[in-house]
This record gives C-alpha cells, structure tokens and sequence, in this order.
C-alpha cells in the first residue's frame, strides 16, 4: 500500500482554474496508474481554484487547486501493488506543466 503526497508548483494558473481541464486530468493519471475509478467528483470554487477527487476501487486520488499561487496540492493511495502511483505523479506533472514537484511517500502496508 502506497500513498504519495504531492504538490505541484509554479503551474499556468488558467489549468489550475479550469474544472473540466481538472476532471480530465485525473480521470488519465488514475488511468496511467493502472487503477480502476467507481467515481469522480469536482467543485469549482468561487473566485477560483478547483477540487476534485476520483474514487479509486484500490482507494483514491485528489487534487485541490490555488490558481492565485499556481499550485495544486495532490495525493494518491493505492492499496494494490498492481498500481503504479508515481506514473500518475508524473502525468500530472507534464499535464499541469509544473516547474517542480515535491513529494512524500508513505508505504502503508500492514
């Protein structure tokens, strides 16, 4: 079991304030995970930033957004060795053009 905490910094605000842009992202990095998602949820905040979740059947991943400061605040838990957390980090790095990411892993098994 796996959960990594991530942010990604020095993001274009406009991807960080954008739902639809958001949603997609993290439909394809729990796709590029190799997880299975039950469901996705997204809030658009006024006046900006954005957070969203997918439902993973091995857990979930999320994302919250600060446009204003051009990070996004993320976390991924799989419970299934199956799963490729980092692939996810990396494709939401390149999706959301981050100049730096800073990441925590935490090996949650039993």
């Amino acid at each position: 079991m796996k959960h990594v905490l991530f942010d990604l910094k020095e993001c274009p605000s406009d991807l960080l304030d954008d739902e639809t842009y958001i949603k997609d992202s993290l439909i394809n990095a729990a796709n590029a995970a190799g997880c299975k998602i039950i469901k996705t949820e997204i809030h658009k905040f006024e006046p900006q930033g954005v957070t969203g979740y997918v439902l993973l059947a091995e857990s979930h991943l999320s994302m919250h957004t600060w446009p204003e400061k051009g990070i996004a605040k993320c976390d991924i838990f799989t419970c299934s060795s199956n799963n490729d957390p980092k692939a996810a980090v990396e494709y939401l790095r390149n999706q959301f053009k981050a100049m730096e990411v800073r990441r925590w892993t935490c090996d949650r098994s039993l």
